[in-house]
């Protein structure tokens, strides 16, 4: 697929995913949503990659939001009813991705900005950045998970005022909320998202895949079954050569060399 939308680097083991459409502030439509899908499906096949970036080209916004001047074009109920899912799978797409997702935030993210955002592993914003779910404002609500993510970050009481309020919030108030993980100055934002990113993939990419795996699907289970899934992915981790290969180079006082086998 030739993108339009975004821009794909690989660097090492990190592979970054751009939204590149300043001229609306990285704002999303449903095309950019195919190639951020298509450039996952190549990345997942590329043992080289572990670690995922996604973010926005520029330095104003990671993603403004939807693109309102399609979405303003007057789709029907049904219309939405019918189109909204494929969307909203590919957020799940993100949020399931076997290697880790990390959202470098280095400005506005809002509406769908901030979605796109709660789909990744970690995120990590510069001081400058704005979030939020405005589409109230709108005279709609947050449709690509939005209702569904942000209370399970957030809190259910803080995220229905996020959601009814639609106000932005600085980053941090985000970071207050634990809607970011890390906050940087804007200055040092892409030295700090290459050492994390270095840092992870380092480790075993069947360890990591098993403890997203593990957390993902543990949050939205009871605990007696979240201790089963912890169970499973361990003891997949403890049946790869990876596994051996840490515990030996623990032993011999020396750095692992994960292969992902």
């Amino acid at each position: 697929m030739e993108y339009k939308d975004i821009i794909v680097k690989k660097d090492g083991a990190v592979a970054t995913i751009a939204i590149n459409r300043p001229e609306v502030l990285n704002a999303i439509r449903y095309e950019t949503m195919l190639e951020i899908q298509d450039a996952l499906d190549g990345i997942a096949g590329d043992d080289a990659i572990r670690v995922v970036v996604l973010t926005g080209a520029g330095d104003k916004a990671f993603v403004a939001g939807g693109d309102i001047s399609v979405m303003a074009k007057g789709a029907g109920y049904l219309d939405v009813l019918h189109t909204l899912p494929e969307g909203q799978q590919i957020t799940w797409n993100i949020e399931h991705f076997r290697k880790p997702v990390i959202a470098r935030i280095n400005g506005i993210a809002l509406g769908g900005g901030t979605e796109l955002a709660l789909c990744c592993d970690i995120r990590v914003a510069a001081d400058t950045a704005v979030m939020g779910v405005p589409e109230i404002n709108l005279g709609i609500i947050p449709g690509y998970g939005g209702t569904q993510r942000l209370p399970r970050v957030v809190g259910v009481g803080m995220a229905k005022k996020l959601v009814l309020s639609g106000e932005h919030i600085k980053a941090e108030e985000a970071y207050r909320i634990g809607l970011v993980d890390m906050l940087v100055p804007k200055a040092e934002l892409d030295d700090a998202v290459a050492k994390l990113a270095k840092r992870i993939a380092s480790k075993s990419p069947i360890a990591l895949a098993m403890g997203k795996e593990a957390i993902n699907m543990g949050v939205q289970a009871d605990l007696r079954t979240g201790l089963s899934i912890e169970a499973r992915c361990f003891s997949l981790c403890f049946g790869s050569q990876d596994r051996v290969e840490g515990m030996n180079a623990f032993l011999e006082k020396r750095k692992p060399a994960f292969t992902g086998k």
